[in-house]
């Protein structure tokens, strides 16, 4: 059985996809780019198009990197975006736990810490954070800055990093 010839709008729907993905490409951070295995031709698109400022050279040099995307295996690049994506997307989640916790104590004061510990048995002295939940509510009180929440969110973000 032969396979049917991809449409000319099928053609153009990969196309855009690869050139959208040279272009997640531009935006990596530099330790991460360095880490994927490419094509030196097309790592050196990607390293010019991160120079370029005029937005039609740019323009262009996207197209172009999109032709040369089409020319390689995606898969490990693709998989590399996936695993960026979902680490950016885990740490978004540890961040707002984090901020719930802290809001949780400020509001729940003694409560909260107590549930904090029992739920979650963290290596974090009870004391401290009694300490700063009392100085951050203070602080918001009278308006000053949250200098002791921010405090508090270190805290509660190193102990929960750590454990």
């Amino acid at each position: 059985m032969t396979e049917e010839p991809l449409s000319k709008s099928e053609r153009k729907r990969q196309s855009d996809e690869l050139q959208r993905l040279g272009e997640a490409l531009i935006g990596l951070p530099a330790n991460e780019f360095d880490a994927l295995p490419l094509p030196e031709n097309l790592r050196d698109a990607v390293v010019l198009a991160r120079r370029i400022t005029a937005h039609g050279g740019l323009a262009r040099q996207k197209q172009y990197i999109g032709k040369l995307m089409r020319k390689i295996d995606v898969t490990p690049i693709r998989a590399a975006l996936a695993a960026r994506s979902e680490r950016q997307r885990l740490e978004s989640l540890q961040f707002h736990r984090i901020e719930q916790w802290r809001d949780r104590i400020l509001e729940e004061g003694e409560l909260g810490i107590e549930q904090l510990l029992a739920e979650t048995a963290l290596p974090i002295e009870r004391n401290s954070l009694l300490r700063l939940a009392t100085e951050a509510r203070r602080e918001r009180d009278s308006g000053a800055a949250p200098r002791a929440s921010r405090e508090l969110f270190r805290l509660l973000r190193e102990a929960i990093t750590r454990g």
